[in-house]
């Protein structure tokens, strides 16, 4: 075997790890390896000794019967170890606890990756009624106010390249028209905000803006709010208040 064919074996099977560690984080739960296999389109085998590898190392864990698997606790650490060294994270802590007692409602720093957003950090509410959030989540970028934010530093261009002509639909306010997202996305650049208005969530709505350290940025900030408890004057409040943030936010992550 050649050494080309021995790197490609090897990039191959990194790719595969890859790609289940992904489909098991997309789909919270156990699942059977019949299932598995029908999803990923490895022969079975091969995906047994790669699942059983995995379960070893921790990255994978199985049910009592061992037939069934899902992600194991070491995908977790790496994830908090992600989130615990970026630096963005570390600068926007005193910024993001400013924001939620400026606000007292809850508060997200997220990150545009491909097209959707994951959160960073978040500083939850201080009212009873509130979103519940996570960090590692993942949500459709087109779905959230942190991602329109975000998608609007972007050409038109580049944003009919990044999604589909279709857009998935997670409540009956969401928008699935990538050219009327399109539209949206130049009332955020003259604005300098985004609104999700329940397309997200029903019942809650969020403001979000984008932190321009970078060109196109790839970092936002946002607020969440329950529709319930969104007043005229409230939103006025959160809105100054991100922009506040995002304008003190913006110096101590530019060098990084």
């Amino acid at each position: 075997m050649s050494a080309a064919e021995t790197g490609g074996s090897q990039v191959k099977s990194a790719v595969r790890t890859v790609e289940l560690l992904e489909y098991f984080a997309h789909r919270p739960g156990m699942h059977s390896l019949s299932a598995v296999q029908e999803a990923v389109g490895y022969p079975k085998s091969s995906l047994y000794m790669l699942l059983r590898t995995l379960a070893d190392l921790g990255w994978v864990e199985t049910d009592g019967t061992g037939t069934r698997y899902g992600i194991g606790v070491r995908a977790l650490l790496v994830g908090t170890s992600y989130a615990d060294g970026d630096e963005v994270v570390a600068a926007a802590r005193p910024t993001l606890d400013r924001l939620s007692d400026d606000t007292t409602e809850t508060i997200h720093l997220a990150r545009l990756d491909g097209t959707d957003v994951v959160y960073l950090a978040t500083r939850q509410s201080q009212h009873y009624l509130r979103p519940f959030t996570r960090v590692g989540r993942r949500l459709p970028a087109h779905s959230t106010s942190l991602g329109k934010a975000l998608l609007a530093t972007y050409s038109d261009d580049q944003v009919r390249a990044m999604l589909p002509p279709a857009l998935a639909q997670l409540t009956e306010h969401t928008v699935t028209d990538r050219e009327q997202l399109i539209e949206e996305l130049h009332a955020v650049r003259e604005q300098g905000y985004a609104v999700d208005r329940e397309e997200n969530t029903l019942g809650l709505r969020c403001f979000g803006l984008a932190v321009p350290y970078r060109t196109p940025a790839r970092d936002a900030l946002s607020c969440s709010v329950p529709v319930a408890r969104l007043t005229p004057a409230h939103e006025q409040v959160v809105k100054d208040a991100l922009f506040d943030a995002r304008d003190r936010l913006t110096p101590a992550t530019r060098r990084l």
